[in-house]
Order: C-alpha cells, then structure tokens, then sequence
C-alpha cells in the first residue's frame, strides 16, 4: 500500500493537546496518533451513512410480511451493509 504525505497546520494549543495524548494514548508518533483519529472518524461516517440509509429503507411497504419473509430481508441488508462497509 502507498501513502501520500500531505501537509497542515495546527494551533499551538491544539497540537499541545494532540502530543499529550500522543503520550497518553499509548502512540508512537503524532503520525499514528492522526492516522487513527482519521480513520475512526471515517468508520463513524460510514456508519451514519449506513443507518441514514437503513432509516429511509423504513416503512417502505405497507403490505403484511411474514416472519419467514422479514427474515430473508433483514439477511439481505445486513449483507449489503457489510458488502458497503467493507
């Protein structure tokens, strides 16, 4: 896997706070640090996109649905959402 450097600027107080949990926490560098609050935030994003979509998937139907019937639909969305937070 590649990796790109890319470049950005903290406040001073900020990046106090950033290298206090960087001891903290446990970190090896500020790298690490930064990479991982970046992909929590990520994972966090997919997830609210994943219930908005499972919010609007909601009361779609208005026909009566038998408990066999519910049980393949709730199989087939959970694999999609697991294909799409893949």
């Amino acid at each position: 896997m590649t990796t790109e450097m890319i470049t950005f600027k903290l406040e001073n107080n900020f990046l106090k706070e950033v290298d206090a949990a960087v001891k903290t926490q446990c970190f090896q560098s500020r790298t690490e640090f930064i990479r991982t609050a970046l992909r929590e935030k990520v994972e966090e994003a997919r997830l609210k996109d994943a219930l908005l979509q499972l919010s609007n998937l909601k009361g779609i139907s208005n026909k009566k649905t038998s408990d066999k019937d519910l049980e393949k639909i709730r199989d087939k969305v959970f694999s999609e959402f697991e294909r799409k937070l893949k």
